[in-house]
């Protein structure tokens, strides 16, 4: 028997991009069934550079295992096709702006007339209502509302793009999940499904946890001034000797002390309340006067929570992370060329087995199965 705890649920996938088809993956991992419906082109992210094969590198990564319906959904005649496979669906998934899916026949009102016990998740930039419901977005915008990318973004002359989609996928995916799960849990015991308005801006205020604190004690925190932002010698990012960094994170007294040590930073230093401008300027120097490879060395045995900012590269290869399996789950293309599956925040034990998951679906694979 699997322990994979979603395995006989059905979902519905309407959603394009990273945060829906992300959250759709990991209840296919878990053992869902994912039916992803796309439009009769398909969706855009199949047509991203790069290629791996002739598929998306992109599209590869986040839909493996799933099945594919192309349907044209302005088509009334799809919508009629699609009733039966909402009827027994148990999650439905759609990224639409705010009253698409009502006009195409599809909004929450119009499922759960058809499948009352219907876990219809809504996933949008700012929500189902508000005078912003339907406004366009990207994470960017998201991050840049809510007062998050404010924090810390650079220089005002040169400011910095983060590397990670925050709002896409820590307010889009991960709580879709979580709702998803909780309403799973909720039918179980009222046997009533559920609309669930996941907006990925409000998950950023909770991102944001230690700026809201001390504004409410009050003082707002200054851009890039503060203690996790770029204010404190102990959180910090500094150059080595040969153009690598060290992630510095000694923000407790005894990693303080132990990172002192390692690098052996003079005693009037050390109180670094008194002068953070100028302790900062004298660990720079430190730092900056030997490569990373001895810095490696010096920290491994210095318990000081100071590392090598890594390659992404770097990091796929790390033993480390070899060990604990991340990458042992392998996709397919279209040539038999296999690489890694994008590893996912699961619990081992509800993840599929390592070896094979499976590829990404060719467009409209699954029509004639499901539609017959």
């Amino acid at each position: 028997m699997s322990n994979q705890p979603l395995s006989g649920l059905k979902v519905l996938d309407f959603t394009t991009l990273v945060p829906g088809p992300l959250a759709a993956l990991m209840l296919a991992e878990a053992g869902a069934e994912v039916i992803k419906i796309e439009r009769p082109e398909g969706e855009d992210m199949r047509r991203r550079e790069p290629r791996w094969g002739e598929q998306s590198a992109y599209f590869a990564l986040l839909n493996r295992g799933k099945k594919s319906l192309a349907l044209d959904l302005k088509d009334l005649a799809a919508i009629e096709a699609l009733k039966p496979l909402i009827a027994e669906a148990d999650i439905l998934l759609e990224q639409f702006r705010p009253g698409v899916m009502d006009r195409l026949g599809l909004g929450y009102a119009q499922c759960r007339e058809i499948n009352p016990r219907l876990i219809y998740c809504s996933i949008t930039g700012y929500g189902q209502e508000g005078p912003k419901a339907r406004n366009a977005g990207h994470d960017l915008n998201y991050i840049g509302d809510t007062g998050l990318l404010s924090l810390a973004m650079g220089p005002a002359e040169q400011p910095t793009v983060p590397p990670a989609l925050v709002a896409d996928l820590g307010g889009g995916t991960l709580p879709a999940v979580v709702n998803i799960l909780l309403a799973l849990m909720h039918r179980e015991r009222s046997g009533e499904g559920a609309h669930l308005d996941i907006a990925m801006c409000d998950a950023m205020f909770m991102f944001a946890h230690w700026g809201i604190a001390q504004g409410l004690a009050g003082e707002w925190p200054k851009p890039g001034a503060e203690r996790l932002t770029g204010g404190s010698p102990r959180y910090q990012i500094y150059p080595t000797s040969d153009g690598r960094h060290v992630a510095a994170a000694p923000l407790e007294p005894h990693f303080w002390d132990n990172f002192c040590d390692a690098i052996g930073l003079a005693e009037h230093f050390r109180d670094d309340d008194a002068d953070p401008q100028g302790t900062m300027t004298a660990v720079s120097a430190l730092i900056a006067a030997k490569p990373a490879g001895q810095w490696r060395a010096i920290f491994a045995g210095a318990d000081c929570c100071c590392s090598i900012v890594a390659t992404l590269e770097e990091a796929l290869a790390e033993p480390h992370f070899r060990a604990r399996g991340l990458f042992d789950r392998r996709i397919e293309n279209e040539t038999g060329a296999r690489a890694p599956a994008l590893p996912l925040p699961l619990a081992d034990m509800f993840r599929q087995p390592s070896g094979d998951v499976g590829s990404a679906p060719a467009l409209g694979a699954d029509n004639e199965t499901l539609l017959k």
